[in-house]
């Protein structure tokens, strides 16, 4: 998808955006993949408005360069930039514009399944790589669709998630053709709205790129079931499951790969 030919980016951080506890939540589960390695530059890649960017420059004390195709969601990645330490480029994953061995680390979150060409994007990270790198990927896959909240309100959206997410062996397959090992799979559990009604506004925000494929019928019609659920369920912070894959290519061994 191309995000510049849509309004996605203007409701992304309203859809997207889940507080301190969610980025603390997400700094630990990569705290295992990190620790054992000198980790000075990491690669946002697929960075979209930075909403990562900044918490991994201040977590791991490094310098975090965030690569995206989207001149939107730069535009507001660059609007809301406040620490040091963070920089912002235009550029794909199959041509990431920064020289070989530059990076210690990538952290790919939720756009895998955005790139055109996988292989080649994982060729581009083994050539980013220094040696004893990792790379973290934060996604969606098709084993958990039926765990996703939405999923029950919108009724055609299983159907377009099979052809958008991938599996979890299809992420993997691309890396380890380019001789990086699966170091670890793990699935973290994040809270994404404190309630049913914070939910229904969070997607009301347009910022999830299946449900604008919707017609506006359906997409009303979903988000009107889904306030109606919310009158009739206890109040409950609403929770969903993402995989995360971390991939070792060389180099260091990790405490976490060693006792996997």
């Amino acid at each position: 998808m191309n995000y510049d030919l849509t309004d996605i980016p203007a409701g992304y951080d309203r859809g997207r955006e889940h507080g301190p506890e969610f980025l603390n939540l997400w700094m630990r589960a990569l705290e295992p993949h990190f620790r054992s390695r000198e980790v000075r530059t990491i690669l946002d890649l697929g960075c979209g408005t930075g909403r990562f960017s900044e918490a991994l420059a201040s977590h791991f004390d490094a310098v975090v360069v965030g690569i995206d195709p989207s001149v939107k969601m730069l535009e507001r990645a660059r609007a809301k930039r406040h620490g040091r330490g963070v920089e912002y480029q235009l550029g794909a994953a199959e041509a990431v514009p920064l020289p070989a061995r530059s990076a210690d680390a990538i952290f790919i979150s939720m756009s895998f399944h955005h790139f055109a060409d996988r292989a080649l994007a994982a060729r581009e990270c083994r050539r980013i790589l220094r040696d004893g790198g990792v790379v973290c990927v934060r996604t969606g896959t098709r084993e958990r669709i039926g765990s996703y909240p939405y999923v029950r309100f919108f009724p055609s959206t299983p159907r377009k998630l099979v052809e958008v997410l991938p599996s979890r062996a299809e992420v993997s397959e691309p890396f380890i053709a380019e001789g990086f090992r699966l170091a670890a799979s793990e699935l973290i559990v994040q809270t994404i709205a404190p309630s049913w009604s914070a939910y229904a506004d969070k997607l009301a925000a347009g910022g999830d790129s299946v449900l604008a494929k919707l017609t506006p019928q359906e997409f009303e019609t979903g988000l009107a079931a889904l306030r109606r659920y919310e009158v009739e369920a206890s109040d409950q912070a609403i929770v969903e499951p993402i995989d995360l894959l971390s991939f070792e290519h060389g180099g260091i061994t990790s405490e976490w790969s060693r006792r996997t």
